[in-house]
C-alpha cells in the first residue's frame, strides 16, 4: 500500500488537473499502468511515424525484448489497417437510437426490422487490415487479422490452461441461469469438448473493480455487502483467484491498451482516469482487496472476459457504450472461422491471431467454430464503472477526412494500375 503522503499530493493535483491528458503523471509507481502507458504511447508513435512514413522511434528501455516485439507487430498491423479504410452508408448514431435500450441482438424479428431500416449497400468480405467507418466518418470496427504475435498467443493459452478449473465451474445448465437474453453465455449446450489436453471449456470475467460487474449501478455502492455486489450469470472472480488471473493476463491487457490509445484516444485517457480515481476510492473506503487488484491490472480497460470453445450465435452486447471499443482477441487450433457482423453486411475472416475491434452494442456479432480448439479474450468497458468514478461519456472516435480522401483515392488508382497498367 502506497502512503497517505502520496494520495493527498495525488488528491490536491487531481483537483487542478486535466484527467484526458495528465492521468498517468499521477499513477503510482508500483502499478502495472505504468508500464502500460509507456507501451502505449510507444505505439501510437510506432503506428503514426508508420502512416506518416518517418523513422521509426527508439525503443523504450523499460520494455522487455518480447513486449517490444509484441508491440511493434501491432502498430504495424493498426498503420496497414488505418490506411485501408471502408466507407458505409450506416449513420450509427441514428443506428443507436433505434435499438432499445437493453437490445440483445437474439430476437431475429427484431434484427430483420432494423435490417429493413438501415440495409447493407453490399456484402464485403474482409480478410485483411481495415477500419470501417460510417457515413459521418465515425470507426465502427477496426479489423486487425494476425496482430497477435507467437509470444502474445503462447502467453494467453498458458493463462487460459491454468484458469481450468474456474472455466469448469463457470457452466450451467438451462436450470441454473437466468435471464433469457444472457444464459447462453455459459449454457453447457453451446460448449464443445477441447482438444488440447489441460484445456477446458468455460467463461469468466475478470476485473479490478468487480463490485460493478453485474447490472448498471448508479454511484457509490452500498457498505451492505449483501447490496453491494450484484451478481451476474457469468462465472466472476473474486478474491485471490481474480488477482491471480488478472497477474496472468498482464502482457496481453497491456496490448489491448495499446491499441485502444491508436483507437480512442479519448476513450483510452477516460478509462485510465477512472482507474486512477477509483485507486484512491479504494484507499478511502480501506478496500484494501481491490487496490490490491488496481495495483496489478494492466489494461486500459475495465474488464476481462475468457472464453474457451463456445459457440456463439449473433448478439449485440447492450452493456457497451456506443461510442466505446470492445476488443476480441482469438487464438487456438481452429481453422477457416469467419465472423459475422450482419447489420453492417460484412464477414470477417477469423483466423487465430486475429484483434477486432467495435462497439458491442452497434455491431450484432456471431461465430461458429465446428473444429479445433477457439481460445477468446474479450476487453470491455462497463460505464457504470466510469459512472461511479464521475468521469465524462466519451465522443466517438472519427477517422481524418483527410486521410480517409488520399488513402480511399491511392486504393482506386492501384486498382486501375492492376487493370490497366497506366
Amino acid at each position: 500500500m502506497i502512503s497517505d503522503e502520496y494520495w493527498t499530493t495525488y488528491h490536491e493535483k487531481l483537483a487542478e488537473s486535466d484527467l484526458h491528458t495528465h492521468t498517468t503523471s499521477f499513477i503510482p509507481r508500483d502499478w502495472a499502468l505504468n508500464a502500460v502507458d509507456i507501451a502505449s504511447e510507444w505505439v501510437e508513435q510506432q503506428f503514426a511515424a508508420h502512416v506518416a512514413g518517418r523513422p521509426l522511434v527508439p525503443t523504450p528501455p523499460e520494455l522487455d525484448p518480447e513486449t517490444v516485439l509484441a508491440c511493434g507487430h501491432l502498430a504495424f498491423v493498426l498503420a496497414e489497417a488505418y490506411q485501408h479504410p471502408i466507407k458505409l452508408d450506416i449513420d450509427i448514431i441514428r443506428y443507436n437510437e433505434a435499438l432499445a435500450k437493453r437490445e440483445s441482438g437474439l430476437n431475429d424479428a427484431c434484427e430483420e426490422a432494423l435490417l429493413a431500416k438501415f440495409p447493407p449497400a453490399e456484402r464485403m468480405f474482409l480478410d485483411s487490415p481495415s477500419v470501417v467507418i460510417d457515413a459521418g466518418y465515425r470507426i465502427i470496427l477496426w479489423y486487425l487479422p494476425g496482430a497477435l504475435n507467437w509470444s502474445l498467443q503462447r502467453d494467453m493459452f498458458i493463462a487460459t490452461v491454468g484458469m481450468g478449473d474456474l472455466l469448469r465451474k463457470s457452466i450451467t445448465t438451462g436450470n441454473e441461469s437466468t435471464g433469457r437474453t444472457s444464459k447462453w453465455r455459459t449454457n453447457n449446450s453451446n460448449f464443445r469438448a477441447a482438444m488440447e489436453p489441460g484445456l477446458i471449456p468455460g467463461c469468466i470475467n475478470i476485473s479490478p473493480c468487480w463490485f460493478q460487474q453485474g447490472r448498471e449501478c448508479q454511484g457509490p455502492p452500498s457498505r451492505d455487502p449483501g447490496k453491494r455486489f450484484i451478481p451476474e450469470v457469468l462465472g466472476t472472480l473474486k478474491g485471490d483467484s481474480n488477482l491471480s488471473s488478472i497477474m496472468d493476463m498482464q502482457r496481453p491487457a497491456l496490448l489491448s491498451s495499446a491499441a485502444l490509445r491508436v483507437m480512442h484516444p479519448q476513450l483510452y485517457w477516460a478509462s485510465m482516469s477512472t482507474h486512477v480515481k477509483l485507486g484512491l476510492w479504494a484507499v478511502e473506503q480501506g478496500q484494501d482487496e481491490m487496490y490490491r487488484c488496481l495495483q496489478h491490472w494492466a489494461s486500459a480497460y475495465t474488464g476481462a472476459a475468457v472464453v474457451c470453445n463456445r459457440d456463439t450465435p449473433g448478439h449485440r452486447d447492450p452493456k457497451c457504450p456506443p461510442e466505446g471499443f470492445d476488443i476480441l482477441t482469438s487464438i487456438g487450433s481452429y481453422d477457416n472461422a469467419v465472423m459475422n457482423l450482419t447489420n453492417l453486411g460484412i464477414d470477417l475472416a477469423y483466423n487465430p491471431g486475429v484483434m477486432v475491434s467495435y462497439s458491442g452494442r452497434l455491431v450484432r456479432h456471431g461465430i461458429q467454430v465446428s473444429e479445433g480448439d477457439r481460445i477468446v479474450w474479450a476487453w470491455f468497458m462497463r460505464d457504470s464503472v466510469h459512472n461511479h468514478a464521475r468521469t465524462p461519456r466519451t465522443e466517438y472516435a472519427k477517422y481524418n477526412l483527410a486521410d480517409f480522401a488520399m488513402y480511399h483515392l491511392a486504393r482506386y488508382n492501384q486498382a486501375d494500375f492492376v487493370r490497366y497498367r497506366t
